[in-house]
């Protein structure tokens, strides 16, 4: 197949993504400050990261002594557990299609790899493209920071192009490729002799928009690209690792009392039967000490106290929690004994996390929301006005009891404010639940058994009809 050159503006666009892409992967230094990249953020969140000691890295002697603290992790997995689409609402009601398209791509599961890397990374990508095995459901797919990068237009508010980049094993070796995304366009791209060149035909889609949406954290209105949640407790979770490496040492050689021998000659440190030195661990560990000399002296200095470590651990979880807003009790290890947490202090202590996770969700709406509506012009070559009113129904980030939810629920529904519909999402119940729920009721409603029981236990019925045998 014959490589077709690319333009002039699709080569310039092509690099100035891909400058943009190589940089933020990487550290890099912005007004004398080191921003960390997506490479070192994504160590800390799988506790990979290179631990420093005052500027100076941790000598090698002592890097089997280092202990990294996977704080990062422990708050965006936090977040990201309570982050949990369960439909998208249009006039209120759940649209049947849209959750269709949601599961038929798996995104029940792989949405929270892009909440994951929204979060570590500042943002995350959703991609829709045609699906050949079934024109009617798009494919919705969760694509990497590292390798994908869009510009925005803060006038129009939405992505005017974006690129991905990665590699394809080709006869044993590394073909670099990329693919360019225009509102009207998508182009596959390989790189031949140094030079990206385009590859097999473009697809002109036509879309009027570009098929891929990013799902970015903490935006601001100099900086649409998003932030890293993590970013601002790196610091605090270097310096706890750091003071769990210094435990470490000095559980080592401090947390036994020391003992010393004077007027002691190399004689008194031979095997008895042997005759052969003795180690200096057998030594020290010896059970007995005996010298025939007069002149000798034993004796032991106390232990060291090493509840200052976790004191100072303590401190920096502390503050940790102050900047997450995570509960204390995330980062700090509970004892065995005591009361159980009430559900009154549980839900006062998640107060913060709940306020969070209610800002995530809408940081990712409007991306889920772009996605839907980009996905049902992907399949109808329409623009429906009607969807820019979608709003993406999240389950509670809360973690209330489910006596609780049901109370409130069914208090709700009595006062004529909640429909039913409504009362059992507010329960968590997903469309496809509801849908099973409102079935088996209609089919009790025609049940004479169960529906004198239901009239007994809601006070409509005062006994229940014979049944015959």
């Amino acid at each position: 197949m014959t490589a077709v050159p690319l333009t002039k503006d699709e080569t310039d666009t092509l690099l100035r993504l891909k400058s943009r892409l190589d940089r933020d992967a990487r550290d890099h230094w912005v007004n004398n400050q080191r921003v960390p990249g997506f490479k070192s953020l994504r160590h800390y969140y799988d506790g990979l990261q290179r631990l420093e000691q005052l500027g100076l890295a941790v000598p090698e002697d002592l890097r089997k002594f280092t202990t990294i603290v996977a704080w990062p992790r422990t708050y965006v997995d936090a977040v990201v557990s309570r982050l949990r689409p369960q439909g998208f609402l249009l006039d209120g009601e759940a649209d049947a299609e849209m959750w269709r398209r949601w599961q038929a791509n798996n995104l029940d599961g792989e949405f929270r790899m892009a909440l994951v890397d929204m979060l570590v990374c500042g943002r995350g990508y959703l991609c829709v493209g045609t699906n050949e095995d079934d024109a009617g459901t798009p494919l919705i797919t969760v694509e990497s920071p590292l390798e994908m990068i869009h510009e925005w237009s803060n006038r129009y508010r939405k992505v005017t192009v974006a690129a991905r980049f990665y590699s394809e094993d080709v006869a044993g070796r590394k073909v670099p490729k990329a693919v360019l995304y225009y509102p009207d366009a998508t182009i596959w791209i390989t790189m031949e002799a140094g030079q990206w060149e385009q590859e097999g035909e473009r697809d002109e889609h036509n879309l009027g928009r570009v098929p891929v949406h990013p799902l970015v954290n903490r935006g601001t209105s100099d900086d649409r690209y998003g932030t890293s949640e993590i970013i601002p407790i790196i610091g605090l979770t270097d310096a706890a690792a750091r003071a769990l490496t210094n435990a470490q040492v000095a559980t080592e050689v401090m947390a036994l009392p020391q003992r010393y021998a004077a007027g002691m000659t190399a004689a008194d440190f031979k095997d008895p039967d042997t005759g052969e030195a003795l180690s200096a661990w057998e030594s020290y560990f010896g059970a007995v000490w005996a010298t025939s000399s007069k002149d000798a002296k034993f004796g032991q200095f106390s232990a060291a106290d090493l509840s200052n470590f976790k004191t100072i651990v303590e401190m920096y979880a502390g503050l940790v929690a102050n900047v997450t807003r995570l509960p204390m009790r995330y980062f700090v290890l509970r004892g065995g004994s005591g009361d159980a947490p009430s559900e009154g202090s549980i839900r006062a202590e998640e107060e913060g996390l709940i306020g969070i996770c209610e800002e995530k969700q809408e940081f990712a709406s409007d991306g889920l929301e772009d996605t839907q509506r980009t996905a049902d012009r992907l399949v109808t070559g329409e623009i429906d006005l009607l969807l820019v009113e979608m709003v993406t129904d999240w389950r509670s980030p809360a973690t209330p009891t489910l006596a609780q939810a049901a109370d409130g629920a069914v208090k709700l529904h009595a006062q004529g404010l909640f429909s039913r519909r409504e009362a059992l999402r507010t329960m968590g119940k997903s469309p496809k639940q509801i849908q099973v729920i409102e079935t088996e009721l209609r089919e009790e409603a025609f049940d004479p058994i169960t529906a004198a029981l239901a009239a007994q236990v809601t006070g409509n019925g005062s006994t229940a009809p014979a049944v015959s045998q």
